[in-house]
């Protein structure tokens, strides 16, 4: 016997609060195209793994590309306005740089596991899947890395380099560290390579003083450089 007080028609059921609707598609949609690519993954896939109706994702998104490039959008996002903050800020270059390599790994891991695997699919396929308003906004990152590279070099704590090789050393690197994590768990497990694989955040101090010592400028008169001086990762 159904118990009728417990049980509520369905033109009474609490409605599902729209931001968290977006929210679960959001999520569904950034795992499914880590894991499957654009092409593979489809419409009902997404709608099922966040427990709605495939309508919503038209009805919120406008489809399966907009679903898509809303989610890149978001992530990048929330890089974006941290990392033009940073480039504006008066902290010297080199801590800049350090906070914003730990940015860009925040970002693209505990905050957005899924969004490196995403992008390095989305690179592979040559950006097909994203429009121009999109691109803008990675385009925006490097300006920013641009600025602080060149602060640097005014400051004297950065050696002349190339502001976009640099943006594209730091980003490539991170990425393609945090997409492949399954594959170097299985290599290292088939055999032993130095001690053990670093961890998301030796990693990342890894990188952040690889590229702080790499772009400090030359010592004089046999004083440290002060792109050396950075204090630890952050």
């Amino acid at each position: 016997m159904i118990n009728s007080a417990r049980v509520l028609p369905r033109s009474r059921r609490r409605p599902r609060d729209a931001r968290a609707t977006r929210d679960a598609l959001l999520a569904a949609g950034a795992a499914l195209f880590a894991e499957r690519g654009y092409g593979g993954t489809r419409v009902s896939a997404v709608a099922a793994r966040a427990h709605v109706n495939p309508a919503l994702i038209s009805y919120y998104f406008g489809g399966k590309r907009r679903l898509y490039r809303a989610i890149v959008t978001s992530i990048f996002t929330d890089i974006v306005n941290q990392a033009e903050s940073l480039a504006v800020s008066e902290r010297p270059a080199p801590e800049t740089f350090r906070a914003l390599i730990a940015l860009v790994a925040e970002a693209a891991t505990r905050r957005n596991p899924h969004f490196p695997a995403m992008m390095l699919r989305e690179v592979l396929a040559g950006a097909k899947h994203l429009g121009a308003d999109t691109l803008a906004y990675p385009l925006r990152v490097a300006e920013a890395v641009r600025r602080i590279v060149e602060r640097g070099v005014r400051e004297g704590s950065f050696r002349h380099v190339d502001p976009l090789a640099t943006h594209l050393s730091v980003v490539g690197s991170l990425l393609f560290f945090f997409a492949t994590e399954r594959l170097r768990t299985r290599m290292l497990a088939e055999r032993s390579i130095g001690n053990r694989a670093p961890g998301a955040a030796g990693y990342v101090s890894h990188i952040q003083e690889l590229f702080i010592h790499g772009l400090a400028a030359p010592a004089r008169n046999g004083a440290p450089s002060r792109g050396s001086r950075g204090g630890r990762a952050r």
